[in-house]
């Protein structure tokens, strides 16, 4: 039988597990979790996105902040209002909505944020801590850290012995989901658009990591009987058989023929989605505890860290 991962479920049990420890970080120290969410300009999808966060750290405790800001702000604008958070001790994670406008310099700004409050964990310092194996100290680019949660519920914390594949190379997931699955002890490839016979690599997977967006490329014959596959792709794409103009979502994998062949699939939507947030709300949290000079424990370490 396929075990279909429920995400919203998996994340519900991290954000139990937030609330907690962030209730508990307030009664030690006096102070709540702090989040701030800037977003530029008036992206719809942008404004969604950042709604669902700001409303889930108000839902955990946290103290949260939204800086909506017009779409002509101006780079030193927008440089010293993070200027202005790195140096408020209130404020312990700092999150810029990507894609910002043409005319800014979305690197410049992430980079500009301090590593300890980058929950997003895109700073070159988090990036380079996670290289190098060192998960104690930087933070997780939060996509890839919810994945690995999954991966980890099905296979444990030890991936010895066990072949992954993330076809994807970028720096906001491919590259981090690979060094973690490393970091884990798997025998790890990375495949991407210039890859040759990419079905074949596919079928030596036990772990097959979908992050391209190109919808339900991953067919059932690419699929190693047995494997775990977790699809983060969101695709959207025509939908007649619900009506005229209808769209719907759909992973890289196509779910139905690759369901009866894996040992647990993700869904779509459903699946890695409900995980990112839940992920920054933790990374959150666990910055705000090293601010305070204390370790995340209890549950939240369990569910996280094992």
């Amino acid at each position: 039988m396929t075990t279909i991962i429920d995400g919203k479920a998996v994340a519900a049990s991290i954000i139990a597990a937030i609330k907690d420890t962030n209730a508990a970080l307030q009664a030690r120290t006096g102070k709540k979790t702090g989040l701030a969410v800037i977003i530029v300009g008036d992206d719809p999808a942008s404004h969604a996105y950042v709604g669902a966060k700001s409303r889930m750290a108000k839902e955990c405790g946290f103290f949260s902040v939204q800086h909506t800001l017009p779409k002509e702000t101006t780079q030193q604008e927008l440089a010293g209002l993070v200027h202005e958070l790195n140096g408020d001790d209130s404020i312990h994670g700092i999150l810029v909505q990507l894609p910002l406008p043409q005319h800014l310099d979305a690197e410049a700004i992430i980079q500009a944020i301090r590593p300890e409050k980058d929950v997003d964990g895109l700073h070159v310092a988090n990036a380079g801590k996670l290289a190098t194996g060192d998960l104690e100290s930087g933070l997780i680019s939060c996509t890839p850290a919810g994945a690995m949660v999954f991966v980890s519920n099905a296979h444990g914390r030890d991936l010895s012995g066990l072949n992954a594949l993330v076809i994807g190379r970028s720096n906001l997931f491919g590259k981090p989901m690979a060094q973690l699955l490393l970091n884990a002890n798997a025998t790890v490839t990375i495949a991407h658009s210039r890859t040759n016979d990419l079905p074949s690599i596919c079928r030596n997977a036990d772990i097959l990591v979908a992050a391209v967006g190109r919808p339900e490329m991953v067919k059932a014959n690419w699929v190693k009987p047995g494997a775990t596959v977790i699809d983060v792709g969101i695709n959207r794409v025509p939908a007649p058989e619900k009506g005229e103009k209808k769209t719907k979502l759909v992973g890289d994998v196509a779910f139905a023929e690759c369901a009866p062949i894996a040992s647990v699939i993700t869904p779509v939507p459903g699946g890695v989605g409900p995980m990112t947030i839940a992920m920054l709300m933790a990374n959150s949290v666990i910055a705000a505890h090293r601010a305070s000079g204390t370790k995340i424990s209890g549950q939240l370490s369990t569910l996280i860290f094992g």
